[in-house]
């Protein structure tokens, strides 16, 4: 899977894409990934896809109600958000300074800042 937990996504697909601000233009939903599953290929994404949950009191000082949790969404609905651009973009892999690292492929900027390969790390 290309993305990871911390990224900056942004939805292309589903009922939860879009938001409508004050003067009535649609934009795109993004948010930051909180959590990968990796066997269902989802996704948690801050702030999208929110589902009303009924919770009851836990304990005797606790309050239940209704809460607003993020459901999972599926990663073939998500795109990773070019830093350069700020638009949605696919996810290359390329090797640099003998370390493997993510790029965007509509800028060719970076995603991930490259670690230091092992010769470096053992100085």
């Amino acid at each position: 899977m290309k993305i990871k937990t911390g990224d900056t996504v942004v939805v292309i697909a589903g009922g939860d894409q879009f938001t409508t601000d004050k003067k009535g233009v649609q934009t795109r939903k993004t948010g930051r990934v909180l959590k990968v599953n990796q066997e269902k290929q989802t996704v948690i994404v801050e702030g999208v896809n929110l589902v009303k949950k009924h919770e009851r009191p836990k304990t005797a000082n606790d309050k239940g109600g209704i809460i607003e949790k993020p459901a999972p969404i599926h990663v073939s609905n998500v795109a990773l958000v070019d830093p350069k651009t700020g638009e949605a973009t696919k996810v290359g892999y390329r090797i640099e300074n003998g370390v493997k690292v993510r790029f965007a492929k509509k800028s060719g900027s970076l995603i991930d800042k490259p670690a230091k390969t092992k010769k470096e790390a053992s100085k």
